[in-house]
């Protein structure tokens, strides 16, 4: 028997109602979702004002909890405020119980995420959190709940339906958790001043770090400072571009100030119109005022410049006095873009 209806089991994970529309069901879940997150905005009062100041003021961090789906929306919010300059840390609800209370400290503002606000384990860890003197704030859909009774602060994530067609599956509920959890942390990064410079400090790894932090002159390669002099030959202009691999030479005037550059594609153009080499100069066939940044810009300035001004090379300067090229290919070998 028992054998039977693992085969039936089994045989179901292959097989489909054939009168179920996909894309109907899925739209469905979309527009359950977002009319649940755009309701969201009616719960934006002074109690939600209150726990914002209250947490920006805090001189600890801020405890979240939550227990099945709510945890896990707990520690993706925990991962937002810590990324955005606000101290917080992940506390599972049944873990807590079983000693990961220790977790709380004395300054620290515990938050519960719930949709019931009635587990067994909210019942457990209630009292305790208010025994320990903290403060309680509850993420709550049901506000007739035993959490929202014991909370000191609630915020509202109330939800009619879930977007499951059984009312049962965490869907529209952790979907409003999840965005209320948002707009504390960017309420808070606001409040803060929490600058792109501070964002940067807590994201140095990946290309999202690389995009904050690498400068030009982490870019620029000391040892290759490609120019010619403006009476300078031709010749001479090609065998520099050549012997520097960047597709291009800068060109100075005699107290050294960039006053234009030579592209690759400035040669070609000046060989196809049959022009004796013999008789052209490097300020020739330059092109004036190039395209410059500063060694100290992010490199994402420097290719800002590039992809608007559709070349690929820029001219580095420091103060002023000329450094360098960057090209293209060194920012998109770093993985800034």
């Amino acid at each position: 028997m028992a054998l039977s209806y693992l085969i039936v089991l089994s045989l179901q994970n292959f097989m489909y109602n054939s009168q179920v529309d996909i894309t109907e069901i899925a739209k469905e879940v979309i527009e359950k979702e977002a009319y649940a997150v755009a309701n969201l905005k009616n719960y934006i009062d002074k109690s939600f004002t209150d726990v914002s100041e209250l947490i920006f003021r805090s001189r600890g961090r801020l405890v979240i909890s939550g227990i099945g789906k709510s945890a896990i929306v707990a520690s993706k919010i925990v991962a937002t405020l810590n990324s955005t300059g606000t101290p917080a840390v992940f506390m599972h609800a049944a873990d807590a119980i079983h000693g990961d209370l220790g977790i709380i400290q004395s300054d620290d503002i515990v938050l519960f995420i719930s949709k019931s606000g009635n587990t067994p384990e909210i019942k457990v860890l209630v009292p305790l959190i208010k025994r320990m003197g903290n403060t309680l704030i509850a993420m709550i859909s049901s506000c007739d709940s035993y959490l929202a009774e014991h909370a000191d602060f609630i915020i509202r994530t109330t939800v009619d339906n879930e977007a499951c067609p059984n009312n049962l599956a965490p869907t529209s509920s952790t979907t409003t958790q999840m965005v209320m959890g948002d707009a504390l942390a960017v309420t808070l990064l606001k409040m803060r001043g929490f600058s792109p410079s501070d964002f940067a400090k807590l994201h140095p790894g990946g290309s999202l770090g690389k995009r904050l932090y690498t400068r030009v002159s982490d870019l620029t390669d000391k040892k290759c400072r490609p120019f010619v002099e403006m009476d300078e030959t031709i010749q001479r202009a090609i065998i520099n571009i050549s012997d520097n691999r960047l597709g291009a030479t800068a060109v100075l005037n005699s107290e050294g100030a960039v006053v234009g550059i030579i592209t690759d594609g400035d040669v070609r153009r000046m060989l196809e119109k049959g022009i004796p080499m013999d008789s052209i100069r490097a300020k020739d066939i330059m092109s004036s005022n190039p395209k410059s940044v500063e060694a100290s810009d992010l490199a994402v300035t420097a290719f800002a410049i590039m992809e608007k001004n559709k070349i690929t090379s820029v001219v580095v300067l420091e103060k002023g006095r000329y450094k360098g090229l960057v090209h293209i290919h060194d920012i998109i070998r770093e993985g800034i873009v």
